[in-house]
């Protein structure tokens, strides 16, 4: 009998050692996919350090310029409606510098936040490459498009807060003057945060669509419960079209909240098919007991 109990507790021990072995391999392997993550974030990293004159230039002080692309379009679209109000043709306010090694760190962090943009839907790829093992094939088919979809969602996040916000926000603030005695002079750091800060946020904020998905799959989310909460989410929409956009006209708050609620909109409409998915399924688990 004794030597059943030890027969037994080796093979116990084996079991467990296998499912060690196996939770260890499997960190391993989302190493080496986080570790190919980090060298494409580092190479484009690298590319931005390397033309950083040009990066800087046209991209980092983009909005700082009244040649803006954003601003010209306001131009025009001023003397379409015959509202030259829309124009902006000043940007007053000084960027500076307080420390020491301030430009040094700009050139660091500015291309980082670039790698890592750019290098944003390579990482989605090695999740994704990652996961996909253990999915089911049917669940492997309604995931294919995940990188594609997130990645353009991402990128027309990244535009939007780039072209739209982060200027808007720019211009506005710029030209607030409290006082004539008080001069805008605006820190590299301050600035440099903002516009990053104002685009990443948008392109995270443009993933709704997917979030939606993965909670509807889980369960959690059904399209009567986004359809009964839209009023929510209308308030909470304007909310964070305020908070993004310190401006106090209408017409601005209005562009970035009505592409949030197209987002809400899809959203529904993505439950809705995960929801049918689900019933199809069920249906054809009784069809077939």
């Amino acid at each position: 009998m004794s030597d059943n109990k030890i027969v037994k507790a080796i093979k116990d021990k084996s079991k467990d050692l296998d499912v060690e072995m196996s939770f260890f391999d499997h960190i391993e392997i989302l190493r080496w996919h986080l570790i190919r993550a980090s060298i494409a974030v580092l190479v484009f990293t690298i590319l931005a350090f390397v033309y950083y004159d040009w990066v800087f230039d046209n991209v980092i002080m983009g909005p700082m310029r009244t040649d803006f692309w954003t601003y010209r379009m306001l131009c025009k679209l001023g003397d379409y409606l015959q509202r030259p109000g829309f124009c902006i043709d000043k940007i007053p306010g000084k960027i500076i510098n307080t420390e020491m090694a301030g430009q040094f760190t700009l050139e660091l962090n500015s291309a980082l936040i670039i790698g890592i943009t750019l290098g944003f839907p390579y990482l989605l790829w090695e999740v994704w490459r990652f996961i996909k093992p253990a999915l089911h094939e049917k669940e492997r088919k309604a995931a294919s498009g995940f990188v594609i979809y997130a990645s353009l969602l991402f990128l027309l996040g990244i535009m939007f807060g780039y072209f739209i916000v982060a200027p808007e926000s720019i211009s506005f603030l710029a030209n607030l003057s409290v006082s004539d005695k008080i001069e805008n002079m605006f820190t590299v750091d301050s600035y440099l945060s903002s516009v990053a800060t104002l685009t990443l946020a948008t392109g995270v904020v443009f993933q709704l669509p997917i979030i939606v998905y993965i909670l509807s799959t889980l369960g959690i989310l059904t399209p009567a419960f986004m359809r009964n909460g839209r009023r929510f989410a209308i308030v909470g929409i304007l909310v964070i079209s305020a908070v993004i956009t310190p401006t106090p006209d209408m017409l601005t708050m209005s562009i970035v909240s009505v592409p949030l609620f197209i987002l809400y909109e899809v959203g529904i409409v993505v439950a809705g098919v995960v929801e049918k998915r689900k019933l199809k399924r069920q249906d054809q688990l009784v069809k077939t007991q």
